[in-house]
C-alpha cells in the first residue's frame, strides 16, 4: 500500500489590474518535497483574457506562463533559477509578487497519487 505524500499548491492567478484587486485563476503548481515532485500548468482563455480587459499583451502573458513551467521544471536554458533544487522553486515561484501574475497562498494536503491530485485540483480551480 502506498503511503500518503506531503503536497504543497497554489493557483496561479491573472491580477489584470494590480490596483483593483481583481483575479482569475489561470494556472496551478503543485509540489512534494518527499516525492521530489513538482509541476505546473496553466489555461489563459484568449477569450476571458480579452473580458478582463488587461493592458498587458496576450501573448507577452502566455510566454511569461511559459517561463514559470520551463523554470518549475528545471529547464536549465531558463536561467539560474531553473537549477535550484525543487523546493526552491517552488518558493520563488509562489513568492508574493505585485505584478498581473501571482499565486495564491499555499496550501497542504497529503496524496498517494499526486498525478491525479493535481488534476482534480486544476479541473476544480483552473477550468
Amino acid at each position: 500500500m502506498q503511503e500518503d505524500k506531503l503536497y504543497h499548491y497554489a493557483v496561479i492567478r491573472l491580477v489584470p489590474k494590480v490596483e483593483r484587486e481583481e483575479f482569475f485563476n489561470i494556472g496551478l503548481i503543485l509540489f512534494s518535497k518527499e516525492a521530489k515532485y513538482i509541476r505546473l500548468a496553466t489555461h489563459l482563455c484568449p477569450h476571458k483574457y480579452k473580458l478582463m480587459q488587461c493592458e498587458t499583451d496576450y501573448e507577452d502573458v502566455a510566454k511569461n506562463l511559459e517561463t514559470l513551467k520551463q523554470v518549475a521544471e528545471g529547464n536549465r536554458n531558463y536561467g539560474p533559477i531553473a537549477q535550484m533544487d525543487i523546493p526552491e522553486r517552488f518558493r520563488w515561484l509562489t513568492a508574493t509578487r505585485s505584478s498581473i501574475i501571482q499565486t495564491s497562498a499555499v496550501h497542504a494536503g497529503k496524496s498517494t497519487e499526486l498525478d491525479k491530485t493535481f488534476d482534480r485540483l486544476f479541473k476544480e480551480m483552473v477550468l
